[in-house]
């Protein structure tokens, strides 16, 4: 089943069909289905798919070689026979030769040749990129070649393909970076599912196509975290680690990181204290960690300053198995699975929260510019600081501008099992004036709608609005 990417879609046909020479960067984290939207792509379209493999330049020569032989094969009487085609077919001596083959088979017909995890190619050869460079500057005004070049190495794409550094800066004509499934396309691949169901489902698998097929619909999400997260024997069981191991040279010490950041610690000093690091140390995993999306750095809303920086999982799927497997490790390990469920189930709604502001941010952007908002947003995001007032440390979930200066909304996210009530609007409307708006909206989301009290408030103020999940 193939669900959503419509924008993505749309933007590889824009360039397919301008039918002049196109250069297109896809890039994407491990497990986003950057692949699976290719092929999408490339369905009923003439192409030449390489994917470049973890070896040297002579391996990756072979691979390309046949593939550029069962294209071939496929545009004569031999199109039935393209394995045998594939296995007979001459290798090139280099990847310049193999380049100047396959724009000569772009002259006259229109042609997509997709270099499946670029990175693979270009470490095992590090002249790669400038022979492409030189390869494209020499032919560019003459063919009708669209080079998709996709990866998985976050860094690596935006730093050697598409930084200011790179041989290939200025070549590319378009560049897609595919993200993790929202909750809308979430529910479309869960569709047995009711909205609460999929809405933790969205939770636990971050939205991510590979993760999702791990997922039955047919069954509880209770028996989805016992058998498809947390059995010793499933295949998300041991991804975290998997990945960390595919994309970084010291797994080990990453993971002690994500787990300092799981366990509360959220400046980078506590970070790297509970982490048993130097903190210049510890900047270098951060970094990478949010190069790779599993961390994010964020400050309070409207405000850049170093000494407020915090430093928390993005990857909402990183953040559930952190939360929960460790803890729960022991039982786990000596075969009570069931009992582990069943603790994760009874605090599973205090791990929606965060969750839910996430689909309440999303609600927001898919929205904005309609009547549903009160103005059209330009930037959105959380703030927390202190309240001089009470001397205590307060937080907001959402707060966002727009054009007019202190025209601003403030929204609050409750995934709880009772109707939102008016001291959350109150509360609300309290911690708003620490960021003194001169005109105030305020936006209430809530999973169990909302008591008459609050209601009632809403209906005699236009100020306020209230969303319940299941209008969302």
């Amino acid at each position: 089943m193939f669900v959503g990417r419509d924008r993505e879609l749309a933007a590889l046909g824009r360039r397919w069909n301008s039918s002049r020479f196109e250069c297109v960067v896809v890039y994407g984290r491990r497990r986003v289905g950057k692949t699976t939207l290719i092929n999408r792509f490339l369905e009923g379209k003439p192409s030449i798919f390489f994917p470049a493999i973890e070896s040297n330049m002579e391996g990756n020569l072979e691979t390309l070689s046949r593939s550029i032989a069962m294209y071939r094969a496929g545009l004569g009487d031999a199109a039935g026979d393209l394995g045998n085609a594939a296995e007979s077919a001459p290798i090139y001596r280099d990847f310049a030769s193999a380049l100047e083959a396959v724009f000569a088979l772009a002259q006259r017909r229109r042609l997509a040749f997709v270099i499946d995890e670029y990175p693979y190619l270009a470490k095992a050869d590090r002249s790669v990129s400038s022979v492409l460079q030189h390869a494209i500057d020499r032919h560019k005004d003459d063919s009708r070649l669209m080079i998709i070049l996709c990866g998985s190495s976050m860094s690596f794409m935006e730093r050697q393909v598409l930084g200011y550094a790179s041989p290939l800066y200025g070549r590319r004509t378009a560049q897609i970076r595919v993200e993790p499934f929202g909750y809308a396309d979430v529910r479309k691949f869960l569709p047995k599912y009711t909205a609460e169901e999929a809405a933790v489902a969205y939770g636990l698998t971050d939205g991510i196509p590979q993760y999702l097929r791990q997922f039955d619909d047919a069954t509880s999400i209770r028996d989805n975290i016992r058998w498809n997260i947390i059995d010793p024997d499933c295949y998300l069981f041991e991804e975290p680690g998997n990945l960390l191991k595919q994309e970084l040279r010291a797994p080990a010490e990453y993971n002690t990181v994500i787990q300092a950041i799981a366990s509360g610690a959220s400046r980078s000093n506590a970070i790297a204290t509970a982490s048993h690091m130097e903190t210049s140390s510890c900047a270098t995993y951060l970094r990478n960690l949010i190069d790779l999306g599993i961390v994010r750095k964020e400050t309070p809303f409207g405000e850049d300053s170093p000494r407020k920086t915090i430093y928390r999982i993005e990857d909402s799927f990183f953040r559930f198995w952190y939360r929960y497997v460790p803890v729960n490790m022991p039982l786990i390990r000596s075969g009570n699975v069931d009992m582990a469920a069943d603790r994760i189930m009874r605090s599973i709604n205090d791990f929606m929260g965060a969750v839910f502001e996430d689909m309440c941010m999303q609600w927001l952007w898919a929205h904005n510019g309609t009547d549903d908002l009160p103005f059209l947003l330009l930037d959105a995001g959380r703030w927390w600081g202190a309240d001089p007032r009470t001397r205590s440390q307060e937080e907001i979930d959402i707060v966002a501008a727009g054009e007019e200066p202190k025209t601003m909304l403030f929204c609050e996210c409750k995934w709880r099992s009772v109707p939102s009530e008016l001291r959350q609007l109150e509360t609300l409307r309290s911690r708003s004036e620490l960021l003194h708006p001169e005109r105030a909206h305020y936006m209430l989301f809530s999973r169990n709608g909302f008591d008459e009290h609050v209601t009632a408030r809403a209906a005699q103020d236009d100020a306020v609005t209230l969303v319940d999940f299941a209008d969302m």
